[in-house]
């Protein structure tokens, strides 16, 4: 019984031993203790130099193939560029093959028309008004020949008034006619225009008056003079 009693006493004690513990460790007065983190985990994230390396292989593909589409558009457009460039040089023979072919044809016949008449001549020498005659039928072919590529001849005609944009002098011929001054006296050669433009002047000799004879006795006879001093 007495022991019993002995444990009841020291029961409460210990129970006030832990209360002024617990009371001990409320009421401090030391700074209180830092809160430590959670402890935590690292985040798992994924590796980035292996994104960075996978990003740039495929810009780099990329830009290949837009590099190798710029190649296949640059040959594709020189195949076009020579493609036409042959077509144009074809079509240029073709368009001087046509320029060319009505000159052939005048050209033939000049070449049978002075072949025949050499063989004739050599045989029987023409008359000089009948040579003149075959040499203006030449001409005139030829004429003829060169109106048919876009150029027209023109003559000119004595009388007619010296024209510089139409007309090249090559001589001057002296005329008593006060009219003829000027004027054109003989014509050379016949000139050609195209499209209203002269492309070869016809040349012509054009007149002058006579000058006055130097070796008239009156022009050259000394002119009186004052044997006064001047001034006076």
């Amino acid at each position: 019984m007495l022991l019993h009693v002995s444990r009841a006493q020291d029961l409460p004690s210990a129970s006030s031993a832990e209360a002024r513990s617990a009371d001990g460790r409320d009421g401090a007065t030391g700074p209180p203790e830092p809160e430590r983190p959670p402890h935590t985990e690292p985040h798992a994230g994924p590796p980035q130099p292996a994104l960075d390396i996978d990003r740039l292989t495929a810009e780099l593909a990329r830009l290949a193939a837009a590099l190798e589409r710029e190649h296949e558009r640059a040959a594709h457009r020189e195949a076009v560029i020579d493609r036409l460039h042959a077509d144009v040089q074809t079509l240029r023979r073709g368009e001087l093959q046509t320029l060319f072919e009505p000159v052939r044809a005048v050209l033939y016949r000049l070449h049978d028309l002075t072949r025949r008449e050499a063989r004739r001549w050599a045989d029987d020498p023409p008359e000089p008004r009948h040579a003149a005659a075959l040499l203006a039928t030449v001409a005139d072919e030829i004429a003829e020949a060169l109106a048919r590529t876009g150029v027209e001849r023109f003559t000119a005609r004595p009388g007619d008034p010296f024209d510089p944009a139409r007309h090249r002098p090559v001589a001057v011929e002296t005329v008593e006619d006060p009219a003829l001054e000027g004027a054109v006296i003989s014509v050379c050669s016949d000139g050609f225009e195209r499209a209203d433009r002269v492309v070869r002047k016809a040349e012509v000799r054009i007149g002058r008056p006579p000058t006055p004879d130097r070796d008239d006795p009156a022009d050259s006879a000394p002119h009186p003079r004052s044997d006064r001093p001047t001034g006076e």
